[in-house]
């Protein structure tokens, strides 16, 4: 969303759910318990300062206890001041959390003028809970990657996930186990950090693992050096959205072997722009990107068309979707029965920022 603030047509603002407090009022946020009752008052202070300066809220959501903490309280004072709200929700979670939370997260996102989510997935997902939202795609910087022909493709493996049970990294794990035997110099980069850190280093001990490297959390510069350095990118995913490490993957020309988690199959066309395996099946996970080792053609077909993919996540694909919705809140032709709106020759948007929404 920072490529808006450089587009004449939409004055930008951004609203961090997790304000600082100034001097040495700071030390509050430290205190456990303390942080987030102090924080989450200074942010509705903010939230009640600025809304009214604004033609459209554009409120970013996960899922469970977040959904509650930000995305709510920024909905209810946008409506205080009668503004627009465009909800834009990102979870991989959201079949759970909508079963889960039903009664309080459906009403909830029910006061938002237009949702907009980032996959053609969630769109039916949500028609299925009653929910009517509109598919904006999320944005890779294409700029950022280096495509680069890999022929002959090499047994060096990438994943790029959070290391959390829900992301399968166990599976790939496994998946390297199987892939070693047959190759032996195969090596693979575990990016990421999370809880399961520890067991899922534990497990590779186990599983007697050579060339394995877990790299814990690594900035943006070093994830763009991880993906030009590796030849194939893993994906283990047992719940997931649309996830951006694999539109990046796309990008970089690494083909990408991955379950069926989710959203994956909108993003991935098994045998054309990636492997589907089935979410778990790590020996279909191993088979497959054995599969692109022997096969070299293969691989650099799936490679190229991987690529073209991946230019509809591209900003200059998107930009009219997102100057399109905030034009039609602002001028009153998404109108809710809370508003009218108004239009301005430079549309005001307030984009509220909740830093904990994974997209990778």
């Amino acid at each position: 969303m920072s490529r808006l603030r450089e587009d004449s047509s939409v004055e930008v603002g951004f609203l961090p759910i997790n304000p600082r407090l100034p001097g040495v009022l700071r030390k509050l946020q430290s205190i456990k318990y303390i942080r987030t009752i102090v924080t989450s008052l200074l942010y509705l202070a903010t939230l009640l300062a600025r809304v009214h300066k604004y033609d459209v809220i554009h409120v970013f959501s996960a899922s469970y206890f977040s959904f509650v903490l930000a995305p709510t309280p920024a909905m209810l004072i946008s409506l205080l001041y009668g503004k627009k709200i465009l909800l834009n929700y990102h979870s991989g979670e959201a079949e759970d959390h909508l079963t889960r939370w039903r009664r309080s997260a459906i009403p909830t996102i029910r006061l938002a003028h237009e949702v907009v989510v980032p996959s053609d997935y969630l769109v039916l997902l949500f028609h299925r809970f009653g929910l009517k939202a509109r598919p904006i795609f999320n944005i890779i910087d294409t700029g950022r990657f280096r495509f680069r022909k890999r022929n002959p493709l090499r047994p060096v493996f990438l994943s790029n996930r959070n290391l959390e049970a829900h992301y399968g990294v166990d599976r790939i794990l496994r998946a390297f186990a199987i892939i070693q035997e047959r190759v032996p110099d195969a090596s693979l980069v575990v990016a990421g950090y999370g809880s399961q850190r520890g067991p899922l280093e534990q497990l590779a001990r186990e599983l007697g693992l050579r060339n394995t490297e877990f790299t814990g959390q690594v900035g943006h510069e070093k994830v763009v050096e991880l993906y030009d350095a590796a030849d194939i990118y893993l994906n283990g995913s047992e719940i997931d959205n649309q996830p951006l490490s694999i539109l990046e993957a796309f990008a970089c020309g690494l083909p990408v072997v991955t379950t069926d988690a989710g959203g994956i199959p909108f993003v991935v066309t098994d045998e054309r722009t990636g492997f589907l395996v089935q979410r778990g099946d790590y020996q279909a996970m191993a088979d497959r990107a054995l599969r692109l080792l022997e096969n070299q053609q293969l691989a650099e077909k799936i490679i190229n068309q991987a690529r073209d993919e991946c230019r509809k996540y591209a900003w200059e694909a998107i930009r009219s979707q997102w100057l399109e919705v905030y034009e039609q809140l602002a001028s009153g032709e998404l109108a809710h029965h809370r508003g009218t709106g108004r239009l301005s020759a430079t549309t005001k948007c307030s984009i509220e920022h909740d830093p904990r929404i994974h997209t990778k």
